[in-house]
């Protein structure tokens, strides 16, 4: 079964910690995704507003580190911009790398900043972190959860679909959410989150929200983060949560809108799928569970396929 994982954050933990992309001590390297069989990576520029200077600098660098892994493992692993770059590297028997930006911030309110992005391979930007920027307001805060987008991200969300650029809601507050629905004129959606009447977190979706996403035809990639999968606190992700959002979100909007976004190496929790090389011990399990092999290849790569299709130029 081929792999599209929407969220990592492997490319920060890279670059703090002096590690390779081919081997190395996290969730995700190159050896663990062909064991995944992983049609397509998204990686992560992280940017935590709190810890640098300037946010652009500091995307700029990671970007520099995840091209010289990207560049050192070209003949296993190569960036992709669109549909088209995906099908080509599957066939040369090859890793697709998209690249994302999470934390809007990093544009520091520049429109020309984005165009630049793109231009350096951006497909995916997730609005805003767990801080208030320049485009709007995180889900992290009861005061700030019902606050919709500013002007600059009303511009941003527009000139993304211009671009062919996804938009993410994750970490997004829930009045953002909605002004990307109203603005956004093509599908969007949330790497990493789950259901919110399963696991009540301000970072998951309502039953609402996963309906109007999925009537958009957008996706939600499940966290595999013990979060926003469990309340047990005990910082355990268990297979058994995963399923009991995965079943929620399906009853809910289909099995259109569900993908996979594990954000590993960006979740502290013990996770049962322990890295991504054991994501078959999800596919059997859903298996068990009565899920067709038609579903399964939706959640584990054709619902994310069919909106990079639809949306990334």
């Amino acid at each position: 079964m081929k792999l599209i994982d929407l969220h990592c954050d492997t490319i920060d933990l890279i670059m703090n910690n002096n590690q390779s992309l081919k081997s190395n001590s996290l969730c995700i390297d190159i050896e663990k995704l062909k064991k995944a069989n992983s049609l397509c990576q998204t990686f992560a520029l992280f940017v935590d507003l709190k810890t640098v200077n300037s946010p652009y600098e500091h995307c700029m660098r990671m970007y520099e580190t995840f091209l010289k892994e990207i560049n050192l493992n070209k003949s296993d692993i190569s960036l992709v911009k669109n549909y088209n770059d995906i099908i080509k590297n599957k066939e040369d028997n090859k890793i697709s790398a998209l690249l994302s930006i999470e934390e809007g911030a990093v544009l520091e309110g520049d429109i020309k900043k984005l165009k630049k992005f793109y231009d350096l391979g951006v497909r995916i930007i997730t609005l805003t972190w767990n801080y208030e920027n320049e485009l709007g307001y995180p889900n992290f805060f009861e005061e700030t959860k019902d606050k919709g987008l500013k002007s600059f991200g009303i511009e941003v969300v527009e000139k993304m679909n211009e671009l062919g650029v996804l938009i993410d809601v994750s970490h997004l507050s829930d009045g953002g959410f909605y002004d990307v629905l109203k603005y956004s004129k093509k599908p969007f959606i949330a790497t990493h989150s789950n259901s919110r009447i399963i696991t009540n977190h301000k970072r998951n979706l309502t039953d609402d929200m996963i309906k109007k996403l999925s009537n958009c035809g957008g996706v939600i990639g499940i966290n595999f983060c013990s979060y926003f999968l469990n309340d047990r606190f005990d910082n355990y992700s268990r297979i058994d949560d995963i399923i009991n959002h995965i079943k929620h979100i399906k009853n809910i909007g289909g099995i259109e809108c569900l993908s996979i976004g594990t954000d590993f190496d960006g979740i502290d929790s013990k996770v049962e799928i322990e890295d991504i090389s054991r994501i078959n011990k999800l596919y059997h399990r859903l298996q068990k569970e009565s899920f067709t092999e038609y579903d399964i290849e939706k959640i584990f790569y054709k619902n994310s396929l069919r909106v990079i299709k639809d949306v990334i130029k």
